[in-house]
């Protein structure tokens, strides 16, 4: 008789009833019955998971559920919104390749541009993505991918994704989708070839996961996961299955923040305390034709193209926007977005901090600018708690 040890303990026998819920698979590997399973598995004529650096059950349902939601082949989890793009990236174009990116993006995308250009040897071009003929003009014969953002980070300009796929060829299109998630638009029916994800944003929406997406063909997805196995880039399981908790609410907290935030805009827009907003639903938005032409209206009657909004305050540079935050007591200053909670961030010394002042100046992004993401509290609520803040400025 075998003696029993507390380390073969704990393990769940198979039962004849279902979990209500996913499961969690919080573990490192999975044991493999032997050397034909293993081939098996290695072959893909057997479905299971070796190594959770590699694969878990609770990245490919996630993965399976973003690739139905962005009408796609397949998809793919990772660590983080940035390890999703940086995987994509070194999965398409290596030394001496060429990419185009939007000139407008996320502050720690260009950042990673840089590092491509200066570690790897890759040579980047950035353009105005607001003009689908300066993307096309900016296509070499090595060049291997462009990027750009569904809606651009902080000043919110929309892209026409369809005309720039257009003007590319047979360059794929990669786009940032953070900001307007599949509920609002899906890049890859507008021709482009893998969309990303930030998941710890709008697709969990609770502000308590680090995580990013990608959705494409089976062969990009295929070749993306095997360079996110090599850098290690892989997400966490119960990261994953709190992601796939909160998809189950996405329709219902798009169209909150959404509804809200047409109607904050314009009133930001009208306030004493501020002298100008971006928002794409408002008519002196330079990428408000686009936006009415490619995104929907909800039952509002609005153009519904996310929970952002970003205004610049009447002066008084960073004071002015510190002292902004101390009265918002109601409203944290917190450096990402798309939590139920309304928060708000200060680009110029958060995501595009690293810039210099007339790099930022360059891009429109300027000390007074406050960028608002709007959650789940009514229009009213926030209407009137912005309003004590801004009007104490005056």
């Amino acid at each position: 008789m075998f003696e029993t040890h507390p380390s073969r303990m704990g393990h769940i026998p198979e039962m004849a009833t279902s979990p209500s819920a996913p499961p969690i698979y919080q573990t490192t590997a999975f044991d493999i019955p032997d050397l034909d399973v293993l081939a098996a598995l290695h072959s893909g004529t057997a479905f299971g998971h070796i190594y959770t650096r590699d694969s878990n059950p609770n990245h490919s349902a996630l993965a399976d559920s973003i690739a139905q939601l962005e009408h796609a082949e397949a998809g793919a989890v990772f660590a983080s919104g940035m390890g999703a793009i940086a995987a994509v990236s070194m999965t398409l174009a290596g030394c001496g390749d060429h990419v185009i990116v939007g000139r407008s993006l996320y502050g720690i995308t260009l950042k990673l541009m840089t590092r491509l250009q200066q570690q790897f040897a890759v040579e980047v071009s950035y353009v105005d993505a607001c003009h689908p003929s300066a993307v096309a003009a900016a296509i070499r014969p090595n060049t291997k991918f462009c990027l750009i953002e569904t809606i651009s980070n902080p000043l919110l300009e929309v892209a026409d994704i369809a005309a720039i796929a257009t003007g590319l060829g047979d360059v794929p299109l990669v786009v940032d989708s953070t900001f307007t998630t599949p509920e609002l638009i899906r890049p890859l029916e507008q021709g482009a070839a893998i969309v990303v994800h930030s998941a710890s944003k709008y697709l969990n929406g609770h502000g308590d996961v680090m995580l990013g997406v990608a959705a494409g063909s089976a062969s990009h997805m295929k070749a993306v996961r095997s360079t996110s196995s090599v850098f290690g880039q892989n997400a966490n399981p119960f990261e994953s299955w709190l992601t796939q908790r909160g998809l189950r609410t996405l329709p219902l907290r798009i169209r909150q923040v959404c509804e809200t935030t047409t109607r904050l805009a314009p009133f930001l827009n009208q306030h004493a305390g501020v002298s100008k907003v971006f928002h794409p639903s408002l008519v002196n938005h330079g990428t408000h034709a686009t936006a009415t032409r490619l995104y929907s209206t909800g039952t509002d009657g609005a153009i519904h193209t996310g929970g952002i909004v970003s205004f610049v305050l009447n002066g008084g540079g960073k004071a002015a926007v510190s002292r902004f935050m101390q009265l918002a007591e109601t409203i944290p200053f917190s450096p990402t977005l798309a939590d139920s909670r309304t928060t708000v961030s200060h680009p110029a010394t958060t995501s595009h901090g690293f810039m210099t002042k007339q790099e930022r100046a360059e891009l429109g992004i300027t000390d007074e600018m406050i960028r608002l993401s709007v959650g789940l509290e009514s229009f009213e609520q926030l209407r009137d708690e912005l309003d004590a803040v801004l009007s104490q400025m005056e």
